[in-house]
């Protein structure tokens, strides 16, 4: 189970429903570490503040299902995986708990994030609508969304939509100081290579 936040009620989202067309093979279940890549941040999700955790599953769902220790999150399957991350988004929207007021996006490829980044984005937020990390060279994942963009998650299409949304609201968005470089998620042979080496 997540770990409790001390006041806010925070969801995360790990967007794992991606169907690894450049891979050739399920990357949700690539070996990392002792486990998946997957599994990993899974296990990072499970030891940040959140209070509840969903995990956005489409591509190959069956092996991630049969694979995958999902126990203690809820699961939304996305038919639709093929159509971007924002369909993933709203598949997920209606498992979000009542009671949450903010929902923290992150990357079921993107295993260097980390517990305290998750932290650090939730206590940076303060009552912004949105927030982002910004690392050494640009702004990267983990994002958080207060409870009143909700609405607006569940109206985004494509796979860069929620960019597009951080433009279009970016008088709202709340940079939150993450130290190093974005962390790398993994697209391709070579992406998964250079997650690897940098673990």
């Amino acid at each position: 189970m997540p770990q409790h936040s001390a006041s806010t009620f925070a969801t995360g989202l790990v967007l794992a429903a991606g169907g690894s067309t450049r891979l050739g093979r399920p990357k949700q279940l690539l070996p990392y570490g002792d486990g998946t890549l997957l599994g990993h941040v899974l296990a990072t999700a499970c030891n940040s503040p959140l209070d509840q955790l969903i995990v956005a599953v489409g591509g190959a769902a069956d092996e991630v299902l049969e694979s995958i220790d999902l126990r203690g999150a809820d699961v939304a399957v996305n038919d639709s995986y093929g159509e971007g991350c924002s369909s993933s988004i709203a598949a997920a929207l209606p498992l979000v708990d009542p009671a949450a007021e903010v929902l923290v996006l992150l990357l079921g490829d993107q295993p260097g994030v980390t517990a305290a980044s998750v932290c650090g984005l939730l206590q940076g937020r303060g009552d912004a609508p949105l927030a982002v990390c910004r690392y050494d060279d640009g702004r990267g994942h983990p994002f958080a969304f207060g409870r009143e963009m909700f609405g607006e998650l569940s109206k985004l299409h494509g796979d860069k939509a929620v960019w597009k949304l951080l433009e279009q609201r970016a008088e709202e968005v709340r940079e939150v100081p993450m130290p190093g470089p974005i962390p790398p998620d993994v697209d391709t042979w070579e992406d998964y290579e250079a997650v690897l080496s940098a673990s």
